[in-house]
Protein backbone atom coordinates (compact mmCIF):
# COMPACT_ATOMS: atom_id res chain seq x y z
CA UNK A 1 0.00 0.00 0.00
CA UNK A 2 1.69 3.54 -1.02
CA UNK A 3 2.42 5.75 1.84
CA UNK A 4 0.21 9.27 1.48
CA UNK A 5 2.22 12.36 1.08
CA UNK A 6 5.46 11.58 0.43
CA UNK A 7 5.94 12.33 -3.42
CA UNK A 8 4.37 15.76 -1.84
CA UNK A 9 6.77 16.04 0.60
CA UNK A 10 10.12 14.62 -2.17
CA UNK A 11 8.87 17.45 -4.08
CA UNK A 12 8.71 20.10 -1.35
CA UNK A 13 12.10 18.65 -0.48
CA UNK A 14 13.90 19.07 -3.84
CA UNK A 15 12.50 22.80 -4.05
CA UNK A 16 13.69 23.95 -0.73
CA UNK A 17 17.07 21.89 -1.76
CA UNK A 18 17.07 24.01 -4.82
CA UNK A 19 16.15 27.71 -3.31
CA UNK A 20 19.12 26.92 -0.51
CA UNK A 21 21.72 26.62 -3.38
CA UNK A 22 20.90 29.74 -5.19
CA UNK A 23 20.33 31.79 -1.50
CA UNK A 24 24.10 30.08 -0.88
CA UNK A 25 25.68 32.01 -4.19
CA UNK A 26 23.95 35.45 -3.61
CA UNK A 27 25.47 35.28 0.14
CA UNK A 28 28.92 34.09 -1.16
CA UNK A 29 29.09 37.08 -3.71
CA UNK A 30 27.96 39.69 -1.49
CA UNK A 31 30.95 37.95 0.88
CA UNK A 32 33.44 38.47 -1.95
CA UNK A 33 32.52 41.76 -2.28
CA UNK A 34 32.78 42.85 0.92
CA UNK A 35 36.06 41.05 1.57
CA UNK A 36 37.03 43.57 -1.85
CA UNK A 37 36.11 46.70 -0.57
CA UNK A 38 37.47 46.64 3.10
CA UNK A 39 41.17 45.94 1.66
CA UNK A 40 43.88 48.16 2.74
CA UNK A 41 45.40 51.25 0.71
CA UNK A 42 48.10 49.04 -0.36
CA UNK A 43 45.59 46.82 -2.41
CA UNK A 44 44.10 49.70 -4.41
CA UNK A 45 45.15 51.76 -7.61
CA UNK A 46 47.42 55.10 -6.60
CA UNK A 47 44.29 57.66 -7.71
CA UNK A 48 42.27 60.84 -5.73
CA UNK A 49 38.98 59.74 -8.14
CA UNK A 50 36.29 58.47 -6.40
CA UNK A 51 35.85 56.16 -9.28
CA UNK A 52 39.08 54.24 -8.75
CA UNK A 53 38.82 51.10 -9.72
CA UNK A 54 40.42 48.26 -7.56
CA UNK A 55 42.97 45.90 -8.06
CA UNK A 56 41.85 42.64 -9.20
CA UNK A 57 43.96 39.36 -9.55
CA UNK A 58 43.46 37.42 -12.46
CA UNK A 59 40.94 34.47 -12.46
CA UNK A 60 42.01 31.00 -11.68
CA UNK A 61 42.77 28.57 -14.88
CA UNK A 62 39.65 26.73 -15.60
CA UNK A 63 39.73 22.79 -14.55
CA UNK A 64 41.28 20.37 -16.75
CA UNK A 65 38.67 18.27 -19.03
CA UNK A 66 37.51 15.14 -17.42
CA UNK A 67 39.54 12.22 -18.83
CA UNK A 68 42.45 14.03 -16.92
CA UNK A 69 41.15 13.85 -13.54
CA UNK A 70 42.16 11.19 -11.28
CA UNK A 71 38.64 9.79 -10.82
CA UNK A 72 37.86 8.80 -7.06
CA UNK A 73 34.30 7.13 -8.02
CA UNK A 74 33.74 4.65 -5.64
CA UNK A 75 32.34 0.95 -7.21
CA UNK A 76 31.27 -1.42 -5.40
CA UNK A 77 32.52 -5.50 -6.17
CA UNK A 78 31.56 -8.85 -4.82
CA UNK A 79 34.67 -8.35 -2.14
CA UNK A 80 34.64 -5.09 -1.04
CA UNK A 81 34.60 -1.31 -2.45
CA UNK A 82 37.04 -0.45 -5.01
CA UNK A 83 38.09 2.80 -6.23
CA UNK A 84 37.85 3.19 -10.03
CA UNK A 85 40.88 4.08 -12.06
CA UNK A 86 41.69 5.73 -15.05
CA UNK A 87 42.80 2.60 -16.67
CA UNK A 88 40.04 0.69 -15.29
CA UNK A 89 39.16 -0.89 -11.86
CA UNK A 90 41.63 -1.49 -8.63
CA UNK A 91 40.06 -4.81 -7.13
CA UNK A 92 42.02 -5.23 -3.31
CA UNK A 93 43.48 -8.77 -2.51
CA UNK A 94 40.57 -10.53 -0.31
CA UNK A 95 40.94 -11.07 2.93
CA UNK A 96 39.73 -14.38 4.41
CA UNK A 97 38.82 -14.14 8.25
CA UNK A 98 40.53 -16.18 9.99
CA UNK A 99 39.76 -17.89 13.58
CA UNK A 100 42.25 -15.87 16.25
CA UNK A 101 43.10 -19.08 17.64
CA UNK A 102 42.15 -19.59 20.77
CA UNK A 103 40.62 -22.99 20.85
CA UNK A 104 42.86 -25.18 22.11
CA UNK A 105 44.07 -28.67 20.54
CA UNK A 106 46.54 -31.31 21.49
CA UNK A 107 46.82 -33.13 18.62
CA UNK A 108 49.85 -35.97 17.22
CA UNK A 109 51.30 -36.84 14.37
CA UNK A 110 50.11 -39.16 12.04
CA UNK A 111 50.75 -42.97 13.15
CA UNK A 112 54.47 -44.21 11.72
CA UNK A 113 54.61 -47.38 9.43
CA UNK A 114 56.67 -50.03 11.31
CA UNK A 115 58.65 -52.67 9.98
CA UNK A 116 57.60 -56.25 11.49
CA UNK A 117 61.06 -57.38 11.35
CA UNK A 118 62.03 -54.63 13.82
CA UNK A 119 59.00 -53.75 15.32
CA UNK A 120 56.56 -56.79 15.48
CA UNK A 121 54.05 -55.97 18.22
CA UNK A 122 51.54 -52.77 18.38
CA UNK A 123 49.82 -52.13 21.93
CA UNK A 124 47.05 -49.87 22.51
CA UNK A 125 44.83 -48.66 24.90
CA UNK A 126 40.95 -48.55 23.61
CA UNK A 127 38.88 -45.59 23.06
CA UNK A 128 35.56 -44.94 23.41
CA UNK A 129 35.40 -40.88 23.03
CA UNK A 130 33.66 -39.67 20.07
CA UNK A 131 34.22 -35.83 20.83
CA UNK A 132 36.22 -35.13 17.73
CA UNK A 133 33.17 -36.21 15.37
CA UNK A 134 31.21 -33.86 16.87
CA UNK A 135 33.53 -31.09 16.57
CA UNK A 136 34.89 -31.88 13.34
CA UNK A 137 31.04 -31.24 12.28
CA UNK A 138 30.94 -28.35 13.97
CA UNK A 139 33.66 -26.71 11.79
CA UNK A 140 32.11 -28.53 8.37
CA UNK A 141 29.53 -26.85 9.40
CA UNK A 142 30.76 -23.53 9.26
CA UNK A 143 32.06 -24.27 6.23
CA UNK A 144 35.58 -24.53 7.28
CA UNK A 145 37.84 -28.12 7.65
CA UNK A 146 38.82 -28.38 11.17
CA UNK A 147 42.64 -27.99 12.29
CA UNK A 148 44.72 -31.10 12.17
CA UNK A 149 45.12 -31.61 15.54
CA UNK A 150 41.53 -31.98 16.50
CA UNK A 151 40.81 -35.15 14.19
CA UNK A 152 41.42 -38.34 15.77
CA UNK A 153 40.74 -40.79 13.31
CA UNK A 154 39.79 -43.36 16.24
CA UNK A 155 37.12 -41.44 17.00
CA UNK A 156 35.30 -41.21 13.68
CA UNK A 157 35.22 -44.69 13.56
CA UNK A 158 33.88 -44.70 16.64
CA UNK A 159 31.07 -42.64 16.57
CA UNK A 160 29.32 -45.51 14.92
CA UNK A 161 27.81 -48.50 15.44
CA UNK A 162 28.81 -52.06 13.45
CA UNK A 163 27.34 -55.30 12.91
CA UNK A 164 29.20 -57.18 15.39
CA UNK A 165 28.27 -60.66 17.42
CA UNK A 166 27.18 -60.28 20.44
CA UNK A 167 28.49 -61.25 24.10
CA UNK A 168 26.28 -64.68 24.98
CA UNK A 169 26.73 -64.28 28.51
CA UNK A 170 28.95 -61.87 31.64
CA UNK A 171 31.18 -64.15 31.88
CA UNK A 172 32.96 -62.39 28.89
CA UNK A 173 31.78 -58.83 28.95
CA UNK A 174 32.26 -58.82 25.17
CA UNK A 175 32.87 -60.40 22.00
CA UNK A 176 36.27 -59.77 19.59
CA UNK A 177 35.32 -59.49 15.69
CA UNK A 178 38.15 -59.72 13.27
CA UNK A 179 37.97 -59.47 9.56
CA UNK A 180 40.20 -58.53 6.52
CA UNK A 181 39.89 -57.08 3.19
CA UNK A 182 41.67 -55.25 0.38
CA UNK A 183 42.42 -51.55 1.51
CA UNK A 184 40.52 -49.41 -1.13
CA UNK A 185 42.57 -47.00 -1.86
CA UNK A 186 46.09 -49.03 -2.12
CA UNK A 187 46.06 -52.23 -4.43
CA UNK A 188 49.51 -53.44 -2.51
CA UNK A 189 47.89 -53.28 1.00
CA UNK A 190 44.94 -54.90 3.55
CA UNK A 191 43.41 -54.04 5.91
CA UNK A 192 42.30 -55.47 9.10
CA UNK A 193 39.84 -54.45 11.90
CA UNK A 194 39.37 -55.27 15.21
CA UNK A 195 36.19 -54.69 16.69
CA UNK A 196 34.85 -55.67 19.98
CA UNK A 197 31.33 -55.49 21.45
CA UNK A 198 30.16 -55.04 24.93
CA UNK A 199 27.41 -56.98 26.68
CA UNK A 200 24.23 -54.59 26.92
CA UNK A 201 22.62 -54.28 30.52
CA UNK A 202 18.42 -54.22 30.39
CA UNK A 203 17.11 -51.16 32.68
CA UNK A 204 16.34 -52.77 35.89
CA UNK A 205 19.61 -54.89 35.73
CA UNK A 206 21.39 -51.54 35.94
CA UNK A 207 23.71 -50.34 39.10
CA UNK A 208 22.28 -47.21 41.27
CA UNK A 209 23.85 -44.09 39.85
CA UNK A 210 25.62 -41.47 42.01
CA UNK A 211 25.80 -38.53 39.29
CA UNK A 212 27.22 -35.06 39.74
CA UNK A 213 26.54 -32.88 37.20
CA UNK A 214 29.71 -29.98 37.24
CA UNK A 215 28.29 -27.26 35.30
CA UNK A 216 30.24 -24.21 33.84
CA UNK A 217 28.00 -21.01 34.20
CA UNK A 218 30.58 -18.40 33.82
CA UNK A 219 30.77 -15.49 31.42
CA UNK A 220 31.82 -17.18 28.33
CA UNK A 221 29.08 -19.94 28.78
CA UNK A 222 26.39 -16.99 27.90
CA UNK A 223 26.49 -17.78 24.24
CA UNK A 224 22.78 -19.66 23.00
CA UNK A 225 25.59 -23.11 21.86
CA UNK A 226 26.72 -23.12 25.60
CA UNK A 227 24.86 -22.70 28.54
CA UNK A 228 20.43 -23.48 27.01
CA UNK A 229 22.65 -26.17 25.35
CA UNK A 230 24.31 -28.03 28.55
CA UNK A 231 20.65 -27.44 30.11
CA UNK A 232 19.41 -29.14 27.26
CA UNK A 233 21.48 -32.18 27.56
CA UNK A 234 21.72 -32.63 31.54
CA UNK A 235 18.06 -32.43 31.62
CA UNK A 236 17.45 -35.00 28.82
CA UNK A 237 19.95 -37.19 30.82
CA UNK A 238 17.62 -36.81 34.01
CA UNK A 239 14.57 -38.43 32.49
CA UNK A 240 16.84 -41.67 32.26
CA UNK A 241 17.40 -41.89 35.71
CA UNK A 242 14.79 -44.68 38.04
CA UNK A 243 14.44 -44.27 41.36
CA UNK A 244 17.83 -45.42 43.14
CA UNK A 245 19.71 -42.97 40.86
CA UNK A 246 21.08 -39.76 42.77
CA UNK A 247 21.70 -36.13 40.86
CA UNK A 248 23.22 -33.39 42.65
CA UNK A 249 24.21 -29.99 40.78
CA UNK A 250 27.35 -27.73 41.24
CA UNK A 251 28.10 -24.99 39.39
CA UNK A 252 31.08 -22.63 38.94
CA UNK A 253 32.38 -18.91 38.19
CA UNK A 254 34.05 -16.81 40.11
CA UNK A 255 33.34 -19.33 42.81
CA UNK A 256 31.74 -22.83 42.80
CA UNK A 257 28.86 -24.03 44.73
CA UNK A 258 26.03 -26.72 45.28
CA UNK A 259 22.85 -25.32 43.98
CA UNK A 260 20.91 -29.03 44.42
CA UNK A 261 21.32 -31.36 46.86
CA UNK A 262 21.38 -35.06 45.85
CA UNK A 263 17.75 -35.79 44.56
CA UNK A 264 15.96 -38.28 42.05
CA UNK A 265 13.15 -35.91 41.22
CA UNK A 266 12.97 -34.83 37.86
CA UNK A 267 11.01 -31.82 38.21
CA UNK A 268 13.68 -30.02 41.23
CA UNK A 269 16.80 -31.41 38.38
CA UNK A 270 14.82 -28.77 35.65
CA UNK A 271 14.02 -26.40 37.97
CA UNK A 272 17.76 -26.00 39.22
CA UNK A 273 18.94 -26.20 35.87
CA UNK A 274 16.33 -23.42 34.64
CA UNK A 275 17.71 -20.72 37.00
CA UNK A 276 20.96 -20.84 35.89
CA UNK A 277 22.42 -17.95 34.36
CA UNK A 278 26.31 -17.41 33.13
CA UNK A 279 28.14 -15.06 34.20
CA UNK A 280 31.82 -14.37 35.93
CA UNK A 281 35.08 -15.67 35.83
CA UNK A 282 35.97 -19.55 35.39
CA UNK A 283 37.23 -21.57 38.95
CA UNK A 284 37.26 -24.60 37.07
CA UNK A 285 39.69 -26.54 39.17
CA UNK A 286 37.10 -25.06 42.82
CA UNK A 287 34.42 -26.34 40.91
CA UNK A 288 35.92 -29.98 40.14
CA UNK A 289 36.87 -30.33 43.76
CA UNK A 290 33.98 -29.07 45.00
CA UNK A 291 32.42 -32.24 42.73
CA UNK A 292 34.11 -34.97 43.37
CA UNK A 293 33.70 -34.02 47.48
CA UNK A 294 29.92 -34.47 46.73
CA UNK A 295 30.19 -37.38 45.19
CA UNK A 296 32.78 -38.53 48.00
CA UNK A 297 29.84 -37.78 50.49
CA UNK A 298 27.18 -39.85 48.55
CA UNK A 299 29.16 -42.96 47.60
CA UNK A 300 27.41 -45.42 46.26
CA UNK A 301 29.11 -48.83 46.83
CA UNK A 302 29.03 -51.18 43.80
CA UNK A 303 27.26 -48.48 41.81
CA UNK A 304 28.35 -45.70 39.74
CA UNK A 305 29.92 -42.45 41.25
CA UNK A 306 30.48 -40.04 38.43
CA UNK A 307 31.33 -36.25 37.52
CA UNK A 308 29.89 -35.24 34.59
CA UNK A 309 31.70 -31.79 33.69
CA UNK A 310 29.70 -29.47 31.22
CA UNK A 311 32.27 -26.58 29.93
CA UNK A 312 33.64 -24.82 26.96
CA UNK A 313 36.90 -25.76 28.59
CA UNK A 314 38.25 -22.43 29.24
CA UNK A 315 39.83 -22.70 32.67
CA UNK A 316 41.58 -19.60 33.25
CA UNK A 317 40.84 -19.28 37.36
CA UNK A 318 41.56 -21.87 40.51
CA UNK A 319 43.58 -24.65 39.48
CA UNK A 320 44.42 -24.42 35.94
CA UNK A 321 47.49 -26.37 35.83
CA UNK A 322 47.13 -29.28 33.47
CA UNK A 323 49.42 -31.38 35.75
CA UNK A 324 47.22 -30.60 39.15
CA UNK A 325 44.00 -31.39 37.54
CA UNK A 326 45.21 -34.47 36.51
CA UNK A 327 46.83 -35.58 39.35
CA UNK A 328 43.37 -34.85 40.84
CA UNK A 329 41.46 -36.55 38.35
CA UNK A 330 43.52 -39.79 39.06
CA UNK A 331 43.44 -39.69 42.74
CA UNK A 332 39.18 -39.60 42.55
CA UNK A 333 39.46 -42.31 39.55
CA UNK A 334 41.83 -44.86 42.19
CA UNK A 335 38.67 -43.98 44.71
CA UNK A 336 36.12 -45.63 42.14
CA UNK A 337 34.74 -41.94 41.28
CA UNK A 338 35.06 -41.64 37.01
CA UNK A 339 34.75 -38.18 35.04
CA UNK A 340 33.07 -37.50 32.29
CA UNK A 341 33.54 -34.43 30.04
CA UNK A 342 31.11 -32.72 27.72
CA UNK A 343 32.32 -29.83 25.63
CA UNK A 344 30.50 -27.30 24.25
CA UNK A 345 31.14 -24.03 21.82
CA UNK A 346 33.18 -22.13 19.89
CA UNK A 347 35.96 -19.47 20.06
CA UNK A 348 38.08 -20.15 23.81
CA UNK A 349 37.18 -24.05 23.26
CA UNK A 350 39.94 -26.27 25.02
CA UNK A 351 39.33 -29.49 23.85
CA UNK A 352 42.98 -30.42 24.69
CA UNK A 353 41.76 -30.31 28.49
CA UNK A 354 38.53 -31.84 28.28
CA UNK A 355 39.84 -35.22 26.21
CA UNK A 356 42.75 -35.48 28.25
CA UNK A 357 41.62 -35.46 32.01
CA UNK A 358 38.75 -37.68 30.87
CA UNK A 359 41.04 -40.25 29.69
CA UNK A 360 42.42 -39.96 33.36
CA UNK A 361 39.53 -40.19 34.91
CA UNK A 362 38.24 -43.20 33.41
CA UNK A 363 35.20 -41.60 31.79
CA UNK A 364 34.80 -40.50 28.25
CA UNK A 365 34.65 -37.15 26.52
CA UNK A 366 31.67 -36.15 23.87
CA UNK A 367 30.96 -32.92 22.29
CA UNK A 368 27.70 -31.51 22.22
CA UNK A 369 27.05 -29.64 19.11
CA UNK A 370 23.04 -29.58 18.93
CA UNK A 371 20.05 -30.87 20.82
CA UNK A 372 20.20 -34.10 18.76
CA UNK A 373 23.74 -34.66 19.90
CA UNK A 374 22.78 -33.94 23.51
CA UNK A 375 20.17 -37.35 22.81
CA UNK A 376 22.00 -39.60 21.15
CA UNK A 377 24.94 -39.22 24.12
CA UNK A 378 22.77 -38.83 27.17
CA UNK A 379 20.04 -40.48 26.08
CA UNK A 380 20.46 -43.15 23.64
CA UNK A 381 23.57 -44.13 24.54
CA UNK A 382 23.36 -43.48 28.05
CA UNK A 383 24.21 -47.41 29.36
CA UNK A 384 27.79 -46.87 27.79
CA UNK A 385 28.64 -43.36 28.75
CA UNK A 386 27.92 -44.92 32.19
CA UNK A 387 27.51 -48.16 33.23
CA UNK A 388 31.53 -49.56 33.13
CA UNK A 389 31.50 -53.73 32.06
CA UNK A 390 35.41 -53.72 31.48
CA UNK A 391 38.06 -51.60 32.87
CA UNK A 392 41.45 -50.78 31.65
CA UNK A 393 41.54 -52.87 28.49
CA UNK A 394 44.18 -53.02 25.80
CA UNK A 395 44.83 -54.54 23.12
CA UNK A 396 48.28 -56.16 21.88
CA UNK A 397 48.87 -57.18 17.90
CA UNK A 398 51.74 -59.19 17.41
CA UNK A 399 52.05 -59.79 13.41
CA UNK A 400 54.27 -62.74 12.03
CA UNK A 401 57.27 -60.93 9.89
CA UNK A 402 57.37 -63.96 7.77
CA UNK A 403 53.41 -63.21 6.25
CA UNK A 404 53.38 -59.32 7.33
CA UNK A 405 56.07 -57.33 6.66
CA UNK A 406 55.32 -53.99 7.27
CA UNK A 407 51.60 -52.46 9.08
CA UNK A 408 50.70 -49.42 10.85
CA UNK A 409 47.32 -48.24 13.16
CA UNK A 410 44.67 -46.08 11.89
CA UNK A 411 44.38 -43.59 14.78
CA UNK A 412 45.01 -44.36 18.18
CA UNK A 413 48.22 -41.87 18.28
CA UNK A 414 47.21 -40.72 21.62
CA UNK A 415 46.50 -44.00 23.02
CA UNK A 416 49.99 -46.07 22.72
CA UNK A 417 51.02 -48.31 25.03
CA UNK A 418 54.37 -49.77 25.56
CA UNK A 419 54.90 -53.62 24.73
CA UNK A 420 55.96 -53.91 28.30
CA UNK A 421 52.39 -52.24 29.74
CA UNK A 422 50.16 -55.09 28.22
CA UNK A 423 50.72 -57.31 30.74
CA UNK A 424 51.65 -54.59 33.67
CA UNK A 425 48.03 -54.42 35.62
CA UNK A 426 49.05 -51.30 37.31
CA UNK A 427 48.56 -49.24 34.04
CA UNK A 428 45.56 -47.52 33.30
CA UNK A 429 43.96 -47.28 30.32
CA UNK A 430 40.59 -47.36 29.00
CA UNK A 431 37.08 -48.47 30.02
CA UNK A 432 34.20 -50.31 27.80
CA UNK A 433 30.03 -49.01 29.02
CA UNK A 434 27.44 -51.57 28.77
CA UNK A 435 26.89 -52.49 24.82
CA UNK A 436 29.60 -50.14 23.91
CA UNK A 437 31.69 -50.96 20.82
CA UNK A 438 35.47 -50.16 20.04
CA UNK A 439 36.52 -50.58 16.50
CA UNK A 440 40.94 -50.59 15.48
CA UNK A 441 41.93 -50.70 11.81
CA UNK A 442 45.34 -51.68 10.65
CA UNK A 443 46.68 -51.59 7.44
CA UNK A 444 49.56 -54.02 6.46
CA UNK A 445 51.43 -55.17 3.87
CA UNK A 446 52.05 -58.62 3.16
CA UNK A 447 55.83 -59.98 2.92
CA UNK A 448 57.05 -60.08 -0.77
CA UNK A 449 54.59 -57.02 -1.68
CA UNK A 450 55.54 -53.43 -2.19
CA UNK A 451 55.32 -51.27 0.55
CA UNK A 452 55.81 -48.08 1.97
CA UNK A 453 59.37 -48.96 3.21
CA UNK A 454 61.79 -50.05 0.23
CA UNK A 455 63.37 -53.15 1.58
CA UNK A 456 66.86 -53.16 3.47
CA UNK A 457 70.21 -54.40 2.06
CA UNK A 458 71.24 -55.64 5.25
CA UNK A 459 67.93 -56.67 6.15
CA UNK A 460 67.39 -60.07 7.96
CA UNK A 461 65.53 -62.19 7.34
CA UNK A 462 62.50 -63.62 9.02
CA UNK A 463 63.57 -66.16 11.46
CA UNK A 464 62.58 -69.53 12.14
CA UNK A 465 59.96 -69.34 14.34
CA UNK A 466 58.24 -66.94 12.29
CA UNK A 467 58.49 -69.35 9.11
CA UNK A 468 57.68 -72.02 10.83
CA UNK A 469 54.08 -70.07 11.86
CA UNK A 470 53.63 -69.34 8.53
CA UNK A 471 49.78 -70.00 8.60
CA UNK A 472 49.37 -67.44 11.12
CA UNK A 473 49.66 -63.38 10.30
CA UNK A 474 48.49 -62.09 13.27
CA UNK A 475 48.07 -63.30 17.20
CA UNK A 476 45.84 -60.66 18.98
CA UNK A 477 45.31 -60.32 22.57
CA UNK A 478 43.43 -58.79 24.83
CA UNK A 479 43.30 -58.05 28.74
CA UNK A 480 40.69 -56.30 30.90
CA UNK A 481 39.62 -56.42 34.00
CA UNK A 482 35.99 -56.44 35.45
CA UNK A 483 34.32 -53.50 36.84
CA UNK A 484 35.63 -54.18 40.35
CA UNK A 485 38.32 -55.95 40.00
CA UNK A 486 42.00 -55.60 40.20
CA UNK A 487 43.82 -58.50 38.30
CA UNK A 488 43.07 -58.80 34.54
CA UNK A 489 41.81 -61.20 32.12
CA UNK A 490 43.36 -62.38 28.95
CA UNK A 491 41.84 -63.24 25.93
CA UNK A 492 43.76 -64.40 22.69
CA UNK A 493 42.84 -65.18 18.64
CA UNK A 494 45.05 -66.06 15.70
CA UNK A 495 44.41 -64.17 12.19
CA UNK A 496 45.50 -66.65 9.70
CA UNK A 497 47.33 -65.78 6.68
CA UNK A 498 44.45 -67.53 4.35
CA UNK A 499 42.55 -64.53 5.51
CA UNK A 500 44.29 -62.07 3.46
CA UNK A 501 44.83 -64.63 0.66
CA UNK A 502 41.04 -65.10 0.29
CA UNK A 503 40.33 -60.96 1.14
CA UNK A 504 38.48 -59.31 -1.48
CA UNK A 505 37.01 -55.56 -1.04
CA UNK A 506 35.63 -54.48 1.84
CA UNK A 507 31.53 -54.76 1.45
CA UNK A 508 28.71 -53.59 3.90
CA UNK A 509 29.35 -52.71 6.95
CA UNK A 510 33.16 -53.14 6.54
CA UNK A 511 33.05 -50.54 3.79
CA UNK A 512 31.73 -47.93 5.37
CA UNK A 513 34.18 -48.28 8.38
CA UNK A 514 36.91 -47.89 5.91
CA UNK A 515 35.03 -45.08 4.51
CA UNK A 516 35.15 -43.26 7.65
CA UNK A 517 38.84 -43.86 8.44
CA UNK A 518 39.39 -42.62 5.13
CA UNK A 519 37.27 -39.92 6.07
CA UNK A 520 39.89 -38.95 8.86
CA UNK A 521 42.87 -39.53 7.33
CA UNK A 522 42.12 -37.12 4.20
CA UNK A 523 41.17 -34.57 7.25
CA UNK A 524 44.49 -35.48 9.24
CA UNK A 525 46.10 -34.99 5.65
CA UNK A 526 47.54 -38.26 6.05
CA UNK A 527 50.20 -38.63 2.98
CA UNK A 528 49.28 -42.28 2.29
CA UNK A 529 46.25 -41.90 1.13
CA UNK A 530 46.93 -42.47 -2.61
CA UNK A 531 45.48 -39.47 -4.06
CA UNK A 532 42.04 -41.21 -2.17
CA UNK A 533 39.67 -38.40 -2.34
CA UNK A 534 36.35 -37.42 -0.78
CA UNK A 535 34.55 -38.71 -3.80
CA UNK A 536 36.26 -42.14 -3.31
CA UNK A 537 34.88 -42.36 0.06
CA UNK A 538 31.52 -41.60 -0.83
CA UNK A 539 31.55 -44.11 -3.37
CA UNK A 540 33.23 -46.73 -0.90
CA UNK A 541 30.14 -45.96 1.57
CA UNK A 542 27.59 -46.32 -0.19
CA UNK A 543 23.97 -45.59 0.02
CA UNK A 544 23.02 -45.30 3.79
CA UNK A 545 19.28 -45.47 5.62
CA UNK A 546 20.33 -44.77 8.82
CA UNK A 547 20.41 -41.40 9.96
CA UNK A 548 23.63 -40.83 11.10
CA UNK A 549 25.55 -42.48 8.33
CA UNK A 550 23.48 -40.71 6.12
CA UNK A 551 24.80 -37.51 7.62
CA UNK A 552 27.94 -38.82 7.60
CA UNK A 553 27.71 -38.40 3.85
CA UNK A 554 26.47 -34.81 4.35
CA UNK A 555 29.91 -33.80 5.98
CA UNK A 556 31.99 -35.79 3.73
CA UNK A 557 30.51 -33.78 0.87
CA UNK A 558 31.41 -30.59 3.10
CA UNK A 559 35.02 -31.79 3.76
CA UNK A 560 35.70 -32.16 0.10
CA UNK A 561 34.09 -28.81 -1.05
CA UNK A 562 36.09 -27.00 1.45
CA UNK A 563 38.80 -24.73 0.75
CA UNK A 564 41.99 -26.73 1.84
CA UNK A 565 43.85 -23.16 3.00
CA UNK A 566 41.11 -22.49 5.16
CA UNK A 567 41.17 -24.19 8.56
CA UNK A 568 39.35 -22.95 11.81
CA UNK A 569 40.31 -23.14 15.50
CA UNK A 570 43.23 -22.67 16.73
Amino acid sequence: MPLKGVGTQFSQGRLKGRRATVLGGVIIGHIALLSACSTGPGDLASTSDTHAEVAVSPPPPPPPPPSLLQAETVAVTRSRVAKVGANGFYAPPVVVPRDPGRERYDGEEVAPVKLTNAEPVSTFSVDVDTGAYANTRRFLRQGALPPRDAVRTEEMINYFRYDYDKPTGKSAPFTTNIDVAKTPWNDDTYLMRVGLRGYDIARDERPASNLVFLMDVSGSMGRPDKLPLVKTALAGLANELGEQDRVSIVVYAGAAGLVLEPTNSTAKIRSALNQLNAGGSTAGGAGIELAYNIAEDNFIEGGVNRVILATDGDFNVGVSDRDALVEMVERNRDRGITLTTLGFGTGNYNEALMEQIANHGNGNYAYIDSALEAKKVLGDEMSSTLFTIAKDVKIQVEFNPAVISQYRLVGYENRALREEDFDNDAVDAGDIGAGHQVTAIYEVVPTGTKGWIAPRRYEDQPQQAATNRVAEAAHVKLRYKMPTGTRSKLLENVVMSDAFTRAGAPRGDFAFAAAVAAYGQLLRGDELMMEFSHDDVSVLAGRQSNFWRQEFLELNALAGAANPIQRGGG
